[in-house]
């Protein structure tokens, strides 16, 4: 099966404008912009047979371009990543039965989550739409809650059902409850069968999704079901860029892990 990885990016943030080209350093004391250690992520991951860098914006494509990826334009109009991925398909001459999309803040995602994602939708070809979820320890519990008593919109959590299929998804920190270990971090990468991404396109943004602002949520809304494909992080410090504040958190993390 041909694997797409695109990496949608952004300038108007709503919450972090500019945030792709927000320069983070890692253990070497070296600065690099978000969207080429997202790119640098990508290059990693086995599997993928094209990484493209998805953008409406000339100062991302031009930093893209300078440090060496394929970058494609995408309309401006394109609500969220998943409809920016579809348009990626619109202007590539070439076919793919997978489409994954590692959103442009993540740097610190394994190459393994996207590996285990691929591997879900290569083993089951009903599956349209996946997207890996992590459990959360005790110290991530804590940075969620942190970020909702703070009022910060951070990182974002899952529930599911025993087949693995997503129930919901939201900005809250679900299922309530004080228990460390039950709560399912939802990693920001999602993969799409074409025909999805064609659906998707044609739905209107649903009620949930305007109010979560979780573009996933046209999919449940809608009867698709999104498979929520465990993954286990291996003693790796994981966080995605959400807010400013963010930054200093995951430059602690590159450090640890040793990211230059």
């Amino acid at each position: 099966m041909a694997v797409l990885l695109a990496i949608p990016a952004r300038f108007a943030s709503a919450r972090f404008p500019g945030k792709p080209l927000a320069e983070l350093r890692g253990a070497s004391g070296g600065a690099k912009s978000l969207i080429r250690r997202t790119w640098e992520a990508a290059c990693e991951v086995s599997g993928a047979d094209r990484v493209v860098v998805a953008t409406d914006d000339g100062r991302i494509a031009a930093a893209a371009d300078g440090f060496g990826a394929e970058v494609v334009m995408t309309p401006s109009d394109c609500a969220n990543g998943t409809e920016r991925c579809a348009a990626v398909l619109d202007g590539l001459d070439q076919e793919f039965d997978i489409v994954v999309n590692l959103q442009g803040d993540a740097p610190l995602t394994p190459p393994w989550f996207i590996e285990s994602l691929i591997g879900a939708m290569k083993d089951d070809p009903g599956v349209m739409v996946a997207t890996p979820v992590l459990c959360a320890g005790p110290e991530m519990c804590r940075a969620l809650r942190d970020d909702r008593r703070a009022g910060r919109v951070g990182a974002t959590t899952a529930v599911f059902d025993r087949r693995g299929d997503a129930l919901y998804f939201s900005k809250e920190v679900i299922p309530f409850g004080d228990s460390d270990g039950e709560i399912f971090h939802h990693v920001g990468v999602y993969g799409y069968r074409p025909a999805a991404l064609t659906r998707y396109r044609a739905l209107p943004p649903g009620r949930l999704e305007l109010a979560e602002g979780l573009e996933q949520l046209r999919f449940l809304e809608n009867g698709i079901a999104v498979r929520c494909v465990q993954v286990d992080d291996r003693g790796r410090p994981f966080w995605e860029v959400n807010n400013p504040e963010d930054i200093p958190a995951v430059e602690k993390m590159m450090a640890d892990i040793g990211l230059i």
